[in-house]
């Protein structure tokens, strides 16, 4: 008899109590794997040698053969799907599609502990995928906890038009490792702050710009530029990507509109203060340029 209790998520159990999957259920197959919820699988113990360094760990294990058409059964801690799932992987026949980070989780998490290599390279295919790609978090999070550099690039540059720190997203960001967190953190810090560098610098008008008209040198205080420079910064802090800033807000905020409004009060001169095309062209290639991955 072989001794499962050193191998942690496994039992073996004599009978065979629940229904068998209809994938699963050939009578030649010499190994019946049992989910939690009592669903059985039939598979060839030499499919999963192959493909698990796991499941070869335990059949390296001195055993007792079983008897003639009643194999023993090694009850799993995976519910039926997930592990249909992995044997439909393993096995090479058609999977099943993966439509939520729940099931990502699930799988992943059961690919890893029975060590098996081709289900972890077909996930990470597929999280690449709608829908589960629009999920930029999830899938930074299981891409940074899997060590994929490539997936967790493209979700941090996804992650910018989110707000990283509004409520409903603090559940996922608990879920990764703390230099993983910091990063992304960084990166949406980064984009703010750089962007709020670049408008205290020339050409854009700055504390030792001159407060005079260009035309006529009157008096004049640039209180709607600073309204916009602040509008710009804290829509940055909400959406770091920036599209929001210069497709929808350098043209419609009220802070914008006064502005590009703004005119030199000296009644004979009435000069525009701020060029419009040429700031929105400049914060434009500002935000272009600030760092957009991880």
């Amino acid at each position: 008899m072989m001794e499962m209790e050193s191998i942690p998520g496994a039992a073996l159990v004599n009978t065979v109590k629940g229904g068998f999957h209809e994938s699963f259920s050939s009578p030649d197959a010499d190994v019946v794997l049992g989910a939690k919820d009592h669903t059985l699988f039939r598979i060839h113990s030499w499919t999963l040698k192959t493909t698990s360094g796991w499941f070869r760990s335990l059949f390296s294990m001195p055993q007792q053969s079983p008897l003639p058409n009643h194999p023993e059964t090694i009850n799993l801690d995976e519910d039926s799907y997930t592990l249909e799932s992995l044997l439909l992987m393993v096995c090479g026949l058609p999977i099943n599609p993966l439509t939520s980070y729940d099931e990502v989780d699930a799988l992943l998490f059961a690919a890893e502990k029975y060590e098996m290599a081709g289900p972890v390279s077909l996930i990470r295919v597929l999280i690449m995928t709608p829908p589960l790609l629009n999920q930029p978090l999830r899938l930074y999070a299981a891409a940074t906890r899997c060590g994929w550099e490539e997936e967790a690039k493209h979700a941090s540059a996804q992650s910018l038009a989110l707000n990283i720190y509004a409520p409903e997203h603090q559940p996922t960001l608990r879920k990764l490792c703390t230099g993983a967190v910091l990063d992304l953190i960084n990166l949406h810090r980064d984009r703010r702050e750089g962007i709020r560098k670049r408008l205290d610098e020339q050409p854009f008008v700055t504390a030792s710009t001159m407060a005079s008209c260009p035309r006529c040198r009157w008096k004049i205080d640039h209180h709607t530029w600073r309204e916009l420079k602040y509008k710009v910064v804290m829509e940055m802090d909400v959406r770091p990507l920036g599209d929001t800033v210069v497709d929808v807000g350098l043209m419609d905020w009220p802070e914008a509109i006064a502005c590009w409004d703004a005119k030199c009060p000296n009644v004979e001169c009435t000069c525009v203060l701020y060029d419009k095309v040429e700031t929105l062209r400049l914060i434009r290639d500002c935000i272009d340029s600030l760092p957009k991955t991880t």
